[in-house]
């Protein structure tokens, strides 16, 4: 193969797709799952330290040491096959083991994951899962009597899977050692892969709930922080109606509203994408399972319908009044930006026509000007005439008043001439330049 065809990421996006093969189990067996989360900025949590982790770990056990740099890792820790994740939030852990505990879902068949071990985690737990694979006995209810003693009656869901090629049940409560609990009985005959991958799936659908119903969390408190933001938003969208009150003050008013509205969505708008995302995958990873019902109990879709989707609704409802709030507060800032202009364009009408006053008051004071201007040079030039006839009256012995009377007239005409022509002049050169 020529290297210059072949796009750059073309194997290693290949290569993904068999990165993170499911596991294999043979009934009877046991799983044990856990998985962690940093409580702040998880998506941008320092990697090397969950590598750090899972080092210390197979360490312990004497397994084969993980590369750093990858995100996943499968090795045989002595009687466990460990099965290590890293995903954009979370890490997770998976230990299987051949056989069941003496006593049901004791805790000692999860001491893989000692106390000590998961305290020097990097992040928080967010999901601990413990679960046994058993044959499916010939008579259903036996399991079912099984079942009853094992998990609350009030909420255990028991379904059917894959075409009743097994049987799952669990409460999807967190018992007393920090472990929610999930029985399999698989048909004989039931292969490893198939076994795996509904293992996988079991503890992929507590995972992806636990990390959904993060949000719920999150969207109580959005909603309080509303509760107290929406009376103010009210308050200036009723105020807009009162032309007493100022369109700035109450600009800046929306403004201050506005800012702690962007500001939530900013903090919240990835939980609440995650959220969505993962709710997704729990609905996909029920589908999977194709469940049907068990011997009239309760179906995993049913618990979810009445225990999780309500949450899920809780959250989506509060990201939806956000968003509903942020539009009524940028509709409201627009029509109140549209008041200022209005009151602005109002104002600059009243100073242009107070300039047009001014400016016809200076025009009529400049006429008077021109006027006296005219009788003052006039005054002036007579005067120097007067100083100039005096020749003139001598050698026509005549008297000078005689001429002054002559030439003031005259003088005060040509005067008012060559005023006029300068003004004219001025004028069409100030036209010319506008």
């Amino acid at each position: 193969m020529d290297p210059a065809l072949e796009h750059p990421l073309r194997y290693a996006l290949v290569n993904e797709l068999h990165a993170r093969p499911s596991p294999r189990l043979s009934a009877p067996a046991t799983a044990a799952f856990v998985a962690f989360k940093e409580p702040k900025e998880a998506a941008n949590r320092d990697h090397s330290k969950d590598a750090e982790h899972l080092a210390l770990l197979v360490s312990r056990h004497g397994g084969p040491r993980p590369d750093p740099e990858d995100s996943h890792y499968q090795g045989k820790l002595g009687r466990h096959d460990l099965k290590w994740e890293s995903h954009t939030e979370f890490v997770t852990y998976m230990a299987m083991t051949p056989g069941l505990p003496i006593r049901p879902f004791d805790p000692s068949a999860a001491a893989i994951f000692s106390s000590e071990w998961q305290g020097q985690a990097p992040g928080k737990r967010v999901a601990a899962v413990l679960v046994q694979v058993d044959w499916l006995p010939d008579d259903p209810s036996e399991a079912l009597e099984r079942l009853s003693g094992w998990f609350a009656r009030d909420s255990m869901a028991a379904v059917w899977v894959l075409d009743e090629a097994a049987m799952v049940a669990s409460d999807f409560r967190i018992d007393a050692d920090g472990w929610m609990r999930f029985a399999v009985f698989v048909r004989p005959g039931t292969s490893e892969g198939r076994i795996g991958r509904l293992v996988h799936r079991l503890v992929e659908l507590e995972t992806y709930r636990a990390m959904s119903m993060l949000g719920l969390g999150r969207a109580r408190k959005l909603a309080h922080r509303l509760n107290d933001i929406e009376p103010r938003l009210s308050a200036i969208l009723e105020a807009m109606t009162d032309d007493d009150r100022p369109a700035e003050q109450m600009l800046h008013e929306l403004l201050s509203v506005s800012t702690q509205l962007e500001a939530e969505a900013v903090q919240h708008s990835f939980r609440f994408g995650a959220t969505s995302a993962y709710e997704a995958i729990v609905s996909d990873r029920i589908e999977a399972l194709r469940e049907t019902r068990f011997m009239d109990r309760q179906m995993m879709t049913e618990f979810m319908r009445r225990r999780y989707q309500p949450a899920m609704r809780t959250t989506k409802s509060v990201e939806l009044r956000l968003g509903k709030m942020m539009e009524r507060a940028a509709r409201a800032a627009e029509l109140l930006r549209t008041r200022v202009d209005v009151e602005r364009s109002a104002q600059n009408q009243n100073i242009m026509t107070r300039m047009d006053r001014r400016a016809d008051l200076q025009l009529r004071l400049q006429h008077t000007v021109e006027g006296l201007s005219v009788v003052a040079i006039s005054y002036y030039a007579v005067g120097l005439l007067g100083h100039a006839l005096e020749p003139v009256a001598a050698m026509m012995d005549a008297p000078k008043s005689h001429l002054v009377a002559i030439i003031t007239p005259l003088t005060v005409l040509l005067v008012w001439l060559a005023m006029g022509r300068i003004r004219r002049r001025l004028h069409h050169e100030g036209s010319g330049d506008l």
